[in-house]
């Protein structure tokens, strides 16, 4: 009976190690990236988290997300950090679970992409209940911010095209851990 049990609490504390540590790595992706406008390893990460752990997936997000509020501060603009990244995950968990590869990739990158260009909208209900914004100026809001929502879709999938090859690694990568 202990040794049925020793996989699933070694599994338990690698989760308690790893999952900071892939917040961690969201966060420093983003920071490097920050260079390059609205283009960024987050969607990569946040489906690939969410392919490989699924709904555990949201531990490593939201680590990211205090993490960044902690660094940048928790100011007006934190706040839709709270619940931007949840349909992105919401759609990666009801995505089938066996995929051909090349469907994946294909899949995994709009997914992606599809979030990139809907980021200002999602991000818009909090703009307009923070400023007191009218539906039209809320429309003009996103309508300015569309242009960069396409640079941040386009970053968004070809970054989406390694969701498959990654999320195949760290399943590889899991299923080698030593079982002591």
């Amino acid at each position: 009976m202990l040794t049925e049990k020793k996989p699933k609490k070694r599994l338990a504390t690698l989760k308690i190690v790893l999952f900071p540590v892939l917040g961690a790595l969201m966060f420093c992706s983003k920071l490097i990236m920050e260079p390059l406008p609205n283009i960024h390893p987050l969607a990569l990460l946040t489906v690939t988290y969410t392919v490989v752990f699924g709904a555990e997936a949201l531990i490593p997000i939201y680590i990211y997300v205090v993490l960044v509020g902690i660094y940048a501060g928790f100011n007006l603009w934190w706040f839709p950090h709270l619940y931007i990244w949840l349909p992105l995950w919401g759609v990666a968990m009801l995505l089938p679970k066996k995929m051909e590869a090349s469907a994946a990739v294909l899949v995994y990158a709009t997914v992606c992409c599809l979030h990139g260009l809907i980021y200002g909208t999602l991000y818009s209900p909090w703009q307009a209940i923070a400023f007191h914004l009218s539906f039209k100026a809320t429309l003009a809001w996103i309508a300015a911010g569309f242009p960069w929502d396409v640079v941040h879709a386009v970053g968004n999938f070809f970054m989406g095209m390694l969701v498959f090859p990654l999320s195949t690694l760290i399943k590889n990568l899991l299923k080698t851990t030593p079982q002591t």
